[in-house]
């Protein structure tokens, strides 16, 4: 965001040492490298796009995993009161520094960079626009970088900044630009240990096009910093051209938009308007940059402007009223013959909740790229590398297409996605591709009773979800887990130890990479016991309400669910006692950390 001056030290001082314990507590996955690649610089994600392992400045911002451990500095988000964007944790090697550059996205014409230094030293100097300072640790910085700036780092150890972003509110504006009181009055904000504080974080705000109006603002602002790098004719020739093109531009675009309106509609022909003034622009621009900085002009336009003026992303995944019914979407995620059932049932009597009607496997399995057999396709494991433009749009559709409430009709508007199916506990990654908001419900059983179930399934042939398998001899049930084949000629007691293991072990090795507000976790044995307050505690988690409906289902007994096998019954696993105790021990582990899992 361009500023009247470089610099801008904050009246506010924080805890270093807290925020500095808190930073070097994150295990050294939490660091990830520069997105560009600069030698030296690393990062840990605090908020970021839907809360995930991403470096995206667009979509719905949210805490991730790393920031639900640092409650201070939470704390110290909180406390300036404004919504932040992408934040992040900071960090340059010893001697690594920062090359010279300015900041011209899009992102960057309306937000502000809040710097809050954690680990430094004197040798660490800050420096834009030729001025240069030390921010110290628990300091409170912002500066222009829209002007040129760099970090020349002269310190032995590792700088580490808390860097977070925000448009700020007016106060932020004025407490950080306006009249500053004498240094003894200024705010301290310390650790409080019984604090709960959670910062506010952006929507995503994008249209698939983007408004007359903000093309306007964009150009005109960019026709003010608009210059030649020398004064000859030919070059201020080149300027008024330029700002003749960018002024017939807008009128244009605002004359597409009040035809086709920002959901996407007419795409071509912005396209075209789009790749017309690129054209025109790239015959005039040569020599012509920014005042400020010397950027070239049309770097700053495609950075800013052109890059985005339609986005694909909400193009492809529309954002009509049809297509609001998929926001936030919870899938249950469990073992099979885990219970699973019995909590669809229960939560899909409710009208805050759409369905398929049943379990889906055709929703996935429907499309021959992701069926076991298929060109990378082993089992039913799928990461997000398996998830195109193509198969995302497909599903989404297929969705769109069968959604029902609990009488079978259309549901409400409101209502949110449901969906179960046990191979989806292989299929984390590849669903969060598809529903980037996506919540989920984590339910996992006793592995005794599991077990039990499970062969019992295996026996009954009625769970038969694959009729040959090459390299097998016999029909497949139920879920199909890496590494299957190795269970050629295994007791069946093994076959069902190795899909329980499998189904939690990556559940949870995939929901751990979310932040714990998109996840809930429930164990069977409570669902079963304490039916009110397992559902109640799953709604509060997933925002959900806990209706009349819901709370008419929960008040006795839970009803037998459409799948069951044989009726429940205390101990009912001890048929099979003997066969499981010969697996049991190879499962301990993973029963523990289902036990710690929340």
């Amino acid at each position: 965001m361009r500023l009247p001056k470089p610099f801008y030290n904050l009246p506010v001082r924080f805890d270093a040492d807290r925020l500095c314990a808190e930073a070097m507590a994150l295990p050294p996955e939490a660091w990830i490298s520069h997105p560009d690649q600069v030698p030296g610089n690393s990062a840990v994600r605090l908020i970021s796009a839907n809360g995930l392992e991403s470096d995206d400045v667009t979509g719905a911002m949210e805490a991730t995993r790393w920031l639900e451990g640092a409650p201070y500095i939470r704390q110290v988000l909180a406390s300036f009161g404004v919504v932040w964007s992408r934040s992040r944790l900071m960090r340059l090697a010893p001697f690594a520094g920062v090359p010279d550059h300015a900041d011209i996205n899009y992102n960057w014409h309306t937000r502000v960079r809040l710097h809050i230094p954690i680990s430094t030293s004197e040798d660490v100097r800050f420096i834009c626009d030729r001025e240069s300072v030390h921010m110290a640790a628990g300091e409170a910085w912002i500066f222009d970088n829209w002007r040129r700036h760099r970090v020349d780092n002269g310190f032995a150890g590792e700088r580490i900044h808390l860097v977070a972003d925000t448009t700020g509110t007016s106060s932020f504006w004025r407490f950080a630009c306006g009249p500053q009181p004498p240094r003894e009055r200024w705010k301290y904000v310390p650790w409080q240990p019984n604090v709960e504080a959670w910062p506010l974080t952006e929507v995503d705000q994008r249209f698939a096009v983007m408004s007359a109006a903000e093309v306007q603002w964009l150009i005109a602002d960019l026709d003010a910093e608009l210059t030649s790098s020398d004064d000859s004719t030919s070059a201020r020739e080149r300027v008024a051209r330029f700002r003749a093109i960018t002024e017939s531009f807008v009128c244009d675009w605002r004359q597409l938009c009040a035809l086709h309106g920002l959901s996407g509609a007419g795409a071509a022909e912005f396209q075209t308007l789009s790749r017309t003034v690129h054209e025109a622009l790239r015959r005039v621009s040569d020599g012509l940059v920014m005042r400020m900085n010397g950027v070239a002009a049309l770097q700053v336009f495609e950075k800013r402007i052109l890059n985005h003026l339609l986005n694909p992303q909400v193009s492809i995944r529309s954002t009509t009223r049809r297509e609001r019914r998929l926001e936030k979407p919870v899938f249950i995620v469990a073992a099979p013959r885990s219970g699973s059932t019995l909590l669809f049932e229960t939560l899909a009597c409710s009208p805050s909740f759409s369905t398929l009607g049943d379990e889906a496997h055709w929703l996935i399995e429907d499309i021959d790229a992701l069926r076991p057999g298929a060109d990378g396709i082993r089992s039913n494991r799928l990461t997000g590398e398996h998830a195109t433009d193509e198969i995302i749009a497909t599903i989404r559709h297929s969705v769109l297409e069968r959604l029902q409430g609990p009488d079978g009709r259309l549901p409400l508007e409101q209502a949110v996605f449901l969906e179960k199916t046990p191979k989806n506990s292989l299929r984390i990654p590849f669903l969060l591709e598809a529903f980037p908001d996506a919540r989920f419900i984590f339910l996992w059983r006793d592995p005794r009773e599991n077990l039990s179930s499970i062969m019992e399934a295996w026996r009954a042939g009625a769970w038969i979800t694959y009729r040959s398998l090459p390299g097998w001899e016999g029909t497949w049930s139920m879920l199909l887990p890496p590494d299957w084949e190795s269970l050629q000629g295994a007791p069946l007691e093994e076959l069902a130890a190795w899909q329980w293991r499998s189904a939690n072990e990556i559940a949870m090795a995939d929901l751990n990479q979310l932040p714990k507000h998109r996840r809930s976790v429930v164990r069977y044995q409570d669902l079963l016991e304490s039916p009110v307050t397992a559902i109640q505690r799953m709604c509060a988690e997933l925002d959900v309400p806990f209706d009349e409906a819901l709370n008419a289902r929960v008040a006795g007994v839970l009803p037998h669910s459409r799948y069951t096998h044989t009726p429940p019954q205390r101990e009912k696993w001890r048929r099979n006692e003997e066969a499981i105790a010969r697996v049991l021990p190879g499962l301990d582990d993973c029963w523990r950390r289902l036990q710690a899992f929340r």
